[in-house]
């Protein structure tokens, strides 16, 4: 018998500032809401739109969760393997 495994997620890393935001999250609420929308990205890193940026840096990408109310800024390495998430927004 063989397993069915689901998609395959990337890794969510953070950065420095984010990993600073994420401290000051106190709520569960807060955090839950937080870990829903990373389970999001980390599932489907194309699932946020891509913001304005110059050929010298990483594509940021934006992801919102109007219900959750949610903003990530965050970007995917070239393999599609890392989300580095560079902003937190709860």
């Amino acid at each position: 018998m063989t397993h069915q495994h689901g998609p395959r997620r990337a890794r969510v890393t953070f950065s420095d500032a984010a990993a600073k935001q994420l401290e000051t999250l106190t709520s569960e609420a807060e955090l839950h809401a937080l870990d829903r929308a990373l389970v999001v990205v980390s599932v489907d890193p194309d699932t946020g739109e891509p913001l304005p940026a110059d050929s010298t840096s990483p594509q940021l990408r934006q992801y919102t969760d109007e219900i959750e109310r949610v903003r990530l800024l965050y970007w995917v390495t070239a393999l599609r393997t890392i989300i580095v998430v560079a902003y937190i927004e709860v």
